[in-house]
């Protein structure tokens, strides 16, 4: 018996030390599954304004300045900057050890190239390059923005946080035409992760993995700025079309994290013991309709004004949202809760005063041309809008053809000018998170300078004026008078209608802690239990 034990003590101390010498087994990955408001078909932040592909850059590129959680702007590549004493020349020195996905230093002629390729295409660059005598190389780490004229909005612009976002590429892909698409190839940032391309299934899953070389400031994370230090190795998009499938998968321990999870389910999520809602974004968003005016009904901006007098918020809100803790009926064009939050001019619209429109129709010459009016069936807090839009129109004699596709789609089509009754296009609905509709010039459906105007292109002299005036404006009383001479203007001359002020809480599973306060969803910061 005691030779057996001698035995067995000898063959458990053989092991251990076995153990000992053998190398640690390598770590399992930790993986964040989220299912995002939308599936991912679009890679270029800068073609498109789509928020599903904006959130995709902020994965994958970085940016000069960005927003804190209290909207103050703060450097992000930028290590120092200066202006001179005239106000005209802005010098900016990047961080050191800034680097490209593929291996290759960031350099100022990258930055300059990428700031001309964003202004080209969004609203705030295009007025920033409009008064840009000259963007010029320093050396390899500085670059100036040398302008025509003093102009108040200069870091609020290098630092826009939302659609279209300046973010910093390569000069090669920063060359390419704005109007066309970058290709999949050359999705490579400085940003904090790395787009897997090989992984990329449109419809099934999109993939990013910490980027190891990623240098984060040294701040605290805080909104948009801030180190943005990565606590997991790789994050998964994974696309579930059905609100309800998303929920069980969440409930069920399959994903982490449901962005934008339906509003009829949020009670049962409270119930969860394991899920917890969390609202990033107090601020909220703002539905809207966009008007073509290119083509008839809507190149009359009588009829535009007809059509914001037939409109009202509220069963907008209640068909979508429902619950009111989740929304707020806002006239307001730059948003209820902000300094710049105005009704002036609004008492006459948005009443569902279809009786006043049907005349309105009449006397400007309505020929029953129809709307073709888009509707997006695959993102869950669109979905609603087109059928109460349409039928509110038809109850004040619009026509309304409406049809139907998902999200990108109507993303790809309303970039063409064609006929609506060639594959164009007279409305469609969407929605703008407050960060990207805070004042004029940032907002960018009230650029009206033709056919440098995002899709709908509208083209009016005194609305870009007032955009102008607005960027010179000395104090906070100017640009609130400027304001309400905007909106006044805009009843005129109606380039969108907003459509209610809404707030959208994430899904989150217990699990998961480190969620920031954003105007964007990022996944910095965030750690997986």
């Amino acid at each position: 018996m005691l030779k057996h034990w001698k035995a067995l003590v000898a063959a458990v101390a053989m092991a251990s030390a076995l153990s000992l010498a053998a190398p640690p087994a390598a770590q399992a990955q930790q993986t964040l599954r989220v299912v995002m408001h939308s599936d991912l078909k679009i890679l270029d932040p800068i073609w498109t304004t789509a928020y599903i592909v904006r959130n995709h850059g902020y994965l994958v590129w970085d940016t000069l300045f960005s927003v804190d959680e209290k909207f103050e702007v703060k450097p992000q590549m930028v290590d120092t900057w200066k202006v001179s004493d005239d106000k005209l020349t802005w010098t900016f020195t990047l961080r050191e050890g800034l680097e490209w996905h593929d291996g290759k230093p960031v350099t100022a002629e990258d930055c300059v190239a990428s700031i001309k390729r964003w202004g080209a295409k969004d609203s705030m660059g295009q007025k920033l390059l409009g008064v840009t005598q000259d963007l010029k190389v320093v050396d390899a780490k500085t670059f100036q923005l040398v302008l025509k004229e003093p102009y108040g909005l200069v870091l609020q612009s290098l630092g826009k946080p939302s659609s279209n976002v300046p973010f910093m590429m390569p000069k090669r892909v920063a060359e390419s035409d704005p109007n066309t698409q970058i290709k999949p190839t050359d999705v490579i940032g400085s940003g904090p992760f790395i787009f897997k391309g090989e992984e990329w299934k449109p419809g099934e899953k999109v993939v990013y993995v910490k980027n190891p070389k990623y240098k984060p400031r040294s701040e605290p994370a805080s909104g948009l700025a801030g180190g943005k230090v990565v606590k997991v190795d790789r994050v998964e998009w994974i696309w579930i079309a059905d609100v309800q499938t998303q929920m069980n998968a969440l409930i069920a321990g399959e994903i982490d994290m449901i962005e934008s999870p339906g509003h009829d389910l949020l009670p049962v999520l409270a119930k969860e013991k394991n899920i917890r809602l969390f609202n990033g974004n107090p601020l909220g968003n703002q539905f809207a309709l966009r008007f073509n005016v290119l083509h008839k009904p809507f190149d009359n901006p009588k009829i535009r004004t007809a059509a914001i007098v037939a409109l009202s918020q509220e069963p907008f809100l209640q068909a979508v949202v429902g619950d009111p803790q989740w929304y707020k009926v806002c006239k307001a064009m730059f948003v209820c809760g902000t300094p710049l939050e105005s009704t002036a001019g609004m008492d006459g619209v948005l009443n569902g005063d279809s009786a006043k429109a049907a005349a309105m129709l009449k006397e400007a010459g309505y020929d029953g041309t129809p709307v073709v009016l888009l509707q997006s069936t695959d993102v869950q807090v669109l979905t609603n809008l087109a059928p109460v839009a349409k039928a509110q129109l038809e109850k004040a004699g619009f026509k309304v053809d409406m049809q139907s596709m998902d999200w990108q789609t109507v993303v790809a089509r309303r970039n063409k000018k064609d006929p609506p009754n060639a594959g164009g296009w007279s409305a469609f609905l969407t929605s703008w998170v407050a960060a990207d509709i805070l004042n004029p010039v940032m907002a960018g459906y009230f650029n009206a300078s033709c056919d440098k105007a995002m899709f709908g292109w509208p083209c009016d002299e005194q609305i870009e004026k007032l955009r102008d005036r607005f960027a010179k404006a000395g104090d906070a009383a100017e640009q609130k008078a400027i304001v309400e001479a905007l909106q006044k203007r805009w009843v005129e001359y109606p380039t969108h209608v907003h459509l209610g002020q809404w707030y959208q809480p994430f899904a989150l599973s217990t699990k998961l802690d480190g969620v920031l306060v954003a105007p964007v969803t990022v996944f910095w910061n965030i750690t997986k239990k």
